[in-house]
């Protein structure tokens, strides 16, 4: 007898709605729950067949394509990594499923690669895009031929694209802020760096942070916003161009990457233990520099979700026209100390 979602749920202890968001990917799930249902799914042998029907009636063969940028980043590498794996399980059923990879935002090539794409015969698109007019424009031309859009990581709210799976960084942005009041309760100096300003979600954690700071902590000076274009290089000139105009500076709140060239930079200026570090997700360096004290706070975003979710939901919508749940499916914020990871 085939194993059931109710049978799961009884098994973990949860409700069905939330054994069928995980094995659906839809996300919404604390990540210790996601992991025991995974596991009661895996020994009990259940597998969906529900696809595989849908897949069997389909008429046309069923692509997807899938546009990665910035792939230099650990963030972005660990997104790849869930494309990667829904990937992998889209293709035992039937779909096939391109995925393209680009370093660093660059909008004439992100543009090229969706055109290649689209020439190779896809029916839906996940990409982490550039948050840039014409490429929300170039978008919405696909769209209207009637090839879906999921965007991840990165948003082009502008575009009339089915969803957004990611971090709500309109709240990390407000979380930083939070926790930089409760570092600095008698004021100080906040040095923002983030990565490309063409990038929606990076420049979105700044400007949340900065209006939010000015609600709650007035006695908080944030300097003005530095790009450093994730090189951890680029970042720690910058840093220690702030320490020779900022003596007083308290903490640095990286939005994007940079953060170990910030940590090296307060390291060199002898600041190592005066000067602390909030930044975005526990990447391998980030949990080091976590451990070692380097890094204050990390908000992580549950990087590999963003990869494997949009995949999983254009099949949906796809095969069956089931659309996802909420326009911008948010993955949890979780804030990350060295007694945490």
């Amino acid at each position: 007898m085939a194993v059931t979602l109710r049978q799961i749920a009884e098994m973990a202890g949860v409700s069905r709605g939330t054994v069928d968001r995980v094995i659906n990917n839809r996300g919404h799930v604390n990540e210790e729950v996601e992991t025991r249902i995974r596991r009661i799914a895996e020994e009990l042998g259940y597998q969906p067949n529900t696809v595989g029907r849908a897949l069997a009636k389909a008429k046309n063969e069923l692509k997807i394509g899938v546009l990665i940028q910035s792939v230099e980043t650990p963030t972005m590498q660990t997104v790849a990594q869930g494309a990667e794996e829904a990937a992998n399980a889209l293709r035992a059923q039937g779909t096939e499923v391109i995925i393209r990879r680009l370093e660093s935002l660059g909008e004439q090539k992100e543009l090229d690669v969706i055109d290649e794409l689209v020439a190779e015969g896809i029916k839906g698109l996940a990409l982490a895009p550039s948050d840039e007019p014409q490429v929300c424009a170039h978008l919405n031309r696909i769209i209207d031929q009637g090839i879906p859009v999921v965007t991840f990581n990165g948003d082009a709210p502008k575009s009339r694209r089915l969803c957004f799976v990611g971090m709500d960084n309109r709240r990390g942005g407000q979380t930083a802020a939070g926790l930089v009041r409760a570092m600095l309760p008698q004021g100080g100096k906040v040095l923002p760096l983030s990565a490309h300003p063409n990038n929606h979600g990076h420049r979105l954690r700044y400007t949340s942070f900065a209006e939010e700071m000015e609600k709650i902590a007035p006695n908080v000076q944030v300097l003005p916003l530095q790009h450093c274009f994730n090189r951890d290089d680029y970042a720690y000139e910058l840093t220690l161009r702030a320490f020779e105009e900022n003596p007083d500076l308290s903490v640095i709140y990286v939005t994007a990457h940079g953060q170990h060239g910030a940590c090296r930079a307060i390291e060199k200026a002898g600041l190592f233990g005066k000067v602390r570090v909030i930044a975005y997700d526990l990447t391998p360096q980030n949990r080091i520099d976590l451990a070692e004290d380097r890094i204050e706070f990390i908000l992580d975003q549950n990087a590999a979700v963003q990869g494997r979710a949009p995949l999983h939901i254009l099949q949906n919508y796809l095969l069956s026209g089931e659309a996802p749940p909420h326009e911008n499916m948010f993955t949890d914020i979780l804030i990350k100390t060295k007694y945490n990871i």
